[in-house]
């Protein structure tokens, strides 16, 4: 009996050795945190550009960190930086041409996000390498629109181009927003430890000051004559783009229906933060299971 014993003992030690090898190699790449980088590529959506034209994409990136919660959920966290813009000379609406205003905007975020895979998806399990995705999150972004006039650049914010300053209604809007991320990409494991993603996610925001423009003309009496905020409030008259100045009290400059946005699509790889211990026997299952 004894022996029968020590033989099923120095057995079940050898599968534990041979299974805690694969495993351990495995689990190399099995892991539930990982850290990336994203390249790619923003639009910004608002007064300017109603018409979601794309003749403005400028470069985005960002950094970024991604706990897997199990093999359907994960939490990403990221920071991304770049620059928004638009000119009405890319729209085709007269009345947009001939308000003739344009601007440009660093753009700074920080967001949190959670990702709801459609398959398993198990970094290091070939049958579970890829799977299509939706995101969803809450983040803050700084903004500040400027744009150039007679050679020099001015930023809007402290122009009260639509009498947002302290004397004419204290309407000055922030510099720094919440926004909302929302969209979908696919993920797939390369190879060893690591991933690569693709996701387009368009930014909600709570601002209609992206871009300056909101609601409507002051007029140029509320301002101090030949200031730079005189000549920004209103450019319609500008290189004789039109006989007549829009800029009457009252009238129509932007849209106040709808916030600003800007979208971003983004190329992503991450690396793995590897682990060598031998994991229990159900440690795939765990994963792959939707607590």
């Amino acid at each position: 009996m004894w022996g029968n014993m020590s033989k099923k003992g120095a057995f079940l030690l050898l599968f534990l050795a041979v299974f805690c090898g694969d495993m351990a190699s495995a689990q190399r790449y099995f892991t539930t945190l990982e850290a990336g980088i994203s390249v790619g590529g923003s639009q910004y959506f608002g007064d300017l550009n109603d018409h979601y034209g794309f003749k403005t994409i400028n470069p985005a990136g960002g950094l970024y960190a991604r706990q897997r919660i199990n093999a359907y959920i994960a939490v990403k966290a990221s920071a991304f930086y770049t620059q928004v813009g638009y000119d009405d000379k890319y729209n085709s609406d007269p009345f947009e041409k001939q308000r003739n205003l344009n601007f440009k905007s660093d753009i700074a975020e920080v967001s949190v996000q959670a990702e709801f895979n459609f398959f398993a998806f198990v970094t290091g399990d070939k049958l579970h390498r890829f799977t299509p995705y939706l995101t969803g999150g809450i983040g803050a972004f700084y903004y500040n629109p400027y744009t150039t006039y007679q050679g020099k650049t001015y930023y809007l914010r402290p122009l009260g181009t639509e009498g947002q300053d302290a004397g004419q209604g204290g309407r000055k809007y922030s510099t720094v927003s919440p926004c909302f991320p929302i969209g979908a990409g696919v993920k797939w494991w390369l190879k060893g430890g690591v991933n690569l993603s693709f996701e387009i996610a368009d930014r909600l925001t709570t601002t209609d000051y992206l871009d300056d423009v909101s609601s409507t003309y002051v007029g140029i009496n509320s301002f101090k004559p030949g200031s730079a905020a005189a000549g920004l409030q209103d450019r319609s008259t500008e290189n004789n783009n039109s006989p007549v100045a829009l800029g009457r009290p009252g009238k129509q400059r932007g849209n106040t229906s709808s916030y600003d946005q800007y979208l971003m699509a983004v190329v992503s790889i991450s690396f793995n933060f590897t682990s060598y211990k031998c994991p229990h026997a159900n440690d795939f299952d765990d994963q792959l299971r939707v607590h």
